[in-house]
């Protein structure tokens, strides 16, 4: 079974950058979830800062490199 090519990263943290009142950083691993999620799909945190620079400074950062974290999609 091929893999599927791993997400373009820069191109989703632009998305984010540009809309930042729909994400949040969560404060325990430093993912951007959407608004809607109470807890963390990462590391189950429930402590998140919503403030548009916090969005916008992490969604540059992740952008500018490789995945690191494990998610549930690596463990399918």
């Amino acid at each position: 079974m091929p893999e599927s090519s791993p997400p373009n990263r820069a191109a989703a943290a632009a998305k984010i950058a540009a809309n930042p009142a729909g994400y949040k950083v969560c404060e325990g691993c430093d993912s951007i979830v959407g608004n809607a999620t109470a807890i963390c799909p990462n590391c189950h945190s429930f402590r998140f800062d919503a403030s548009a620079e916090r969005v916008t400074i992490q969604a540059k950062i992740l952008g500018a490199r490789e995945q690191t974290s494990v998610t549930a999609s690596d463990l399918s």
